[in-house]
């Protein structure tokens, strides 16, 4: 019998970061440690694409605006010293919404202490996909939870020409130099956080060999998209929400509590069919949210043990069975109907 590259028993639950996993920016930490006027900063940004248009510039890539006008503030003195390292730490200061990061670990043992799911090898695996500052995820109580994190990166040296005769050089200097970002690193926007997915989808994290842009059958990609739960907080966030739910996966969107205007954004879009469903941003044991993704990982984890009786009945035939026998594979309880509101 062919044997698969993964065994797809795997489910994984994505999450968006500022807005889903806490109230806000993420960046606050950083306003409030250099004593900056954080809504200036964010109107700055507004700005930028108008100011750079009566320049020249026709096109412009909003999403990652602010990681250049950062630099232009450690460039100019605001932020001066901030470094990769004090990103972790200020991290550390996220507050998070109710119920988190608890809820990760709910879902996880939920899934590992069942003994039909457990039997059948099917686990779950919490990842961040975030436009914001890798760093700071890493630094915040939610990084021991999760298997994997996406995100903006800054570096902090930047390699000169001819940097490869200098290598020996730089890595034995007396003096270290400061520690300050400098440059964008990596850049993850609204539409090449689908790029994350894939590579989630293929297993390019696991085994890094396997490059995302590889031609893989659906049979080998290690988590399929119908084994994906998103989870994230409004418009921005269409693309994914449309790779997730056109090949069967589960997404789902969360507004603040009490927060009219994005909740009318989110019954948006589950009136125009891009998600399945939405709740409060409060994941404490009982609540509405709760419930609608613990339902949602139980309803993978159910689909996944019946498509693999089905394979096996398919690969090996099943036995003669007596009038009136009830074939085992029949016995697995459909997947439930998901809801279509938030009550």
């Amino acid at each position: 019998m062919p044997h698969n590259l993964f065994r797809q028993t795997t489910i994984a639950v994505i999450w968006d970061f500022d807005k889903t996993l806490i109230p806000g920016y993420m960046e606050t930490p950083i306003f409030r440690h250099f004593d900056v006027d954080e809504d200036r900063f964010w109107r700055e940004v507004d700005g930028l694409p108008e100011f750079y248009r009566k320049r020249g510039l026709d096109m412009i890539s909003r999403d990652s605006l602010y990681l250049t006008h950062m630099l232009t503030y450690v460039r100019h003195g605001l932020f001066k010293g901030l470094s990769n390292a004090l990103l972790r730490e200020l991290g550390a200061a996220l507050a998070f919404h109710p119920g988190l990061p608890h809820f990760f670990d709910v879902l996880k043992n939920g899934i590992a202490q069942h003994p039909d799911y457990a039997g059948a090898e099917i686990g779950v695996e919490h990842y961040i996909v975030s436009s914001g500052l890798r760093q700071m995820i890493l630094g915040s109580a939610i990084a021991p939870h999760v298997d994997g994190v996406w995100g903006c990166e800054f570096v902090e040296d930047i390699a000169p020409p001819g940097y490869l005769d200098l290598e020996q050089r730089r890595l034995f200097a007396a003096e270290p130099t400061p520690r300050e970002i400098v440059a964008v690193g990596y850049v993850l926007d609204n539409t090449t956080k689908t790029r994350a997915i894939f590579e989630i989808n293929k297993g390019t994290n696991k085994e890094p060999q396997i490059d995302v842009n590889a031609q893989i059958k659906e049979e080998d990609r290690r988590i399929p998209l119908r084994n994906m739960i998103y989870v994230a907080d409004g418009p921005s966030d269409i693309p994914v929400f449309s790779i997730i739910k056109q090949n069967g996966g589960q997404p789902y969107a969360v507004y603040e509590p009490g927060g009219a205007e994005e909740f009318r954004q989110v019954r948006e879009l589950q009136a125009q069919g891009r998600i399945f469903a939405f709740g409060p941003a409060d994941y404490r044991e009982g609540s509405h949210t709760f419930m609608l993704i613990r339902n949602g990982v139980e309803q993978v984890a159910r689909r996944i043990i019946a498509d693999r009786q089905r394979m096996v009945g398919e690969k090996i035939g099943t036995p003669p069975r007596h009038i009136g026998d009830v074939d085992p594979s029949e016995a697995v309880p459909a997947p439930e109907q998901l809801p279509l509101d938030d009550a």
